[in-house]
């Protein structure tokens, strides 16, 4: 495939584009998909491997605070593994906010007006 025809009136933007995806899809490890988006870094197995893994410790920890006693010391959570094209979990999420009860009240009441 020549990218002068895109120039010479020959090739369209919209066929680049689907080549491009099409480059992007393929199966296994590719280069430009790992250059593009880091989380192609890992296959398919790899990703639900990890997944696996953090349901596994989640578990574990879970089945060990109900069966511990209040007075000992508590363990904290399990973190989970770091993927390919995440952030770092170091820096604490935020906490949720929740709607008060009359923003939810006006909220639906807006809605109920429309």
């Amino acid at each position: 495939m020549d990218l002068l025809d895109l120039w010479r009136g020959q090739l369209s933007l919209r066929r680049i584009n689907v080549l491009i995806g099409s480059l992007l899809n393929q199966p296994g490890r590719s280069a430009l998909a790992a250059a593009v988006d880091e989380s192609a870094v890992w296959s398919d197995s790899e990703h639900l491997l990890a997944q696996v893994s953090d349901a596994l410790e989640l578990s574990n920890w879970l089945f060990y605070q109900a069966n511990s006693s209040e007075d000992t010391e508590p363990v904290p959570a399990p973190t989970p593994m770091r993927r390919p094209g995440q952030e770092d979990a170091a820096v604490d999420p935020a906490q949720p906010t929740y709607a008060s009860t009359e923003e939810v009240v006006d909220f639906f009441t807006r809605m109920n007006n429309i």
